[in-house]
């Protein structure tokens, strides 16, 4: 990627984040060593900087004028946000790059206990619904299960003004359970209080192999592109590939994104006719050729990748679904038919890396003065025909939303979502089919938890 940085970019100002080796001696850094540390990372590889002026290559004629506007910020925070452009909804900073790097490992401090916060509309009621529960994980011990509902936390019954990054945020929180009958919502009296740990989930959720009306259907419902899981998922498909599965349904209703190495590898096993085509365009910044992505037959370890050859696949997406679950949904379509099936997914076609304080911003020798790393968007993708600027995300081919009074088994040929991907093939349905929806009403996400975690709706490279 890092083909052809201009010269002059990464010269350094009097002013420097570059700190001696003292034989590893901590002298905490000031905000000014670290807002230039910030200032030169975004100069040289964020996507927007053609939309942010105070980015530009010529901002400062002066040592003085940029040390100026550097100490106009009082917080590393607080110059970031200064440098977004306005079209930028995912850039993040850290002030420890050490639980962004957990959190790419799939490594949080949770309950386990995955959950979306929903307002109906035109009411004051909200309620939170448990989507999935890590296994082994206090949520699970607690007896906390997929389809509950709950309305109050800690006593405080939620409304859309509530705060929940303060609600959630904390240690430990207490949730009061709920019911909904299909027009009001009522308090139940159980009450379940949960504690954090530091956790590690498996994104590789669910595996099945429904057999209907002669028919083999593999299902995976896959929640993070997480690098370190890439043989587990070589795994599986080998599984399809040895049951000789006829139809694939790939469930990403909440996946939130990761690694684009790891999404490029889905693509290829889902396939496998296509390795060396293009499988997506990254454009940088004029710092930086663009590059070629191709599908190929071999995951990051060097074992050759088990595909499928499939000519079509069925995808399901919830509102939660963004980044490198859309790259995989927006690269298939040049190729294979693609059914999107379930609701429109968030609109994220950017990539980031993460940047830390050193002389190439990379991991290796970053100060040990501070730990402040920086995500900035630094791509964005097109598929093999061009197609990007998903701003307002990829509409499914056919919508559903999820019914919240009755969810179903994750895996389960009677999940509304599942059944809706089966009945769609043509097959026969009579001895398996949802009840009706009790849930009609128009309802917005407000929260899930998974937006406290570093690498929230993220999709990366992994170069450091």
């Amino acid at each position: 990627m890092l083909k052809k940085i201009a010269i002059g970019l990464l010269v350094c100002f009097t002013i420097s984040s570059c700190q001696d080796d003292l034989d590893d001696v901590i002298t905490p850094a000031s905000t000014l060593e670290i807002n230039d540390f910030i200032w030169k990372a975004m100069n040289a590889f964020y996507l927007y900087k053609p939309d942010s002026p105070n980015l530009a290559d010529d901002s400062f004629t002066t040592n003085e004028a940029y040390a100026n506007y550097l100490n106009s910020f009082a917080t590393p925070e607080g110059l970031f946000n200064d440098l977004l452009a306005q079209q930028d909804r995912f850039s993040i900073i850290v002030d420890n790059y050490v639980d962004l790097e957990n959190s790419l490992d799939g490594i949080n401090f949770t309950t386990g206990m995955q959950f979306g916060l929903v307002n109906i509309s035109d009411s004051n009621s909200v309620f939170g619904f448990v989507r999935y529960v890590v296994p082994n994980s206090p949520a699970s011990e607690a007896g906390i299960e997929r389809g509950m509902l709950f309305n109050r936390v800690n006593g405080e019954t939620l409304t859309p003004n509530t705060n929940f990054n303060s609600l959630f945020g904390g240690n430990n929180y207490t949730i009061g359970l709920a019911e909904f009958d299909g027009t009001e919502l009522s308090s139940l009296s159980t009450e379940i209080s949960l504690s954090k740990i530091q956790l590690t989930e498996n994104p590789i959720y669910s595996v099945e192999v429904i057999e209907v009306d002669n028919t083999k259907v593999g299902y995976l419902m896959y929640n993070a592109f997480r690098s370190n899981f890439d043989s587990q998922l070589n795994t599986v498909f080998a599984n399809f590939k040895s049951e000789n599965i006829d139809e694939l349904i790939l469930d990403l209703r909440y996946n939130s994104g990761g690694s684009i190495e790891t999404a490029k590898d889905l693509a290829s096993m889902v396939t496998g006719q296509f390795e060396g085509e293009i499988f997506a365009f990254e454009h940088y910044n004029d710092n930086f050729n663009d590059e070629e992505l191709r599908f190929d037959n071999q995951i990051r370890t060097g074992a050759n990748i088990n595909s499928l050859n499939l000519n079509r696949v069925y995808i399901l997406t919830g509102f939660s679904t963004a980044s490198a679950s859309e790259l995989v949904i927006n690269a298939l379509k040049p190729y294979i038919n693609v059914v999107q099936i379930g609701q429109t997914t968030v609109g994220k076609f950017e990539g980031s890396v993460t940047l830390y304080d050193s002389a190439n911003f990379r991991r290796d020798g970053a100060s040990i003065n501070h730990f402040y790393a920086i995500q900035p968007l630094i791509l964005k993708t097109a598929n093999a025909n061009g197609v990007t600027d998903y701003f307002e995300g990829l509409a499914p081919d056919i919508t559903l939303n999820e019914d919240y009074t009755n969810l179903g088994v994750i895996g389960n040929q009677n999940e509304p979502l599942l059944n809706r991907a089966l009945e769609e093939m043509g097959l026969d349905l009579t001895e398996g089919k949802p009840s009706m929806p009790l849930f009609q009403r128009s309802s917005e996400l407000l929260f899930e938890n998974q937006s406290l975690q570093p690498t929230y709706q993220r999709m990366y490279i992994e170069k450091n």
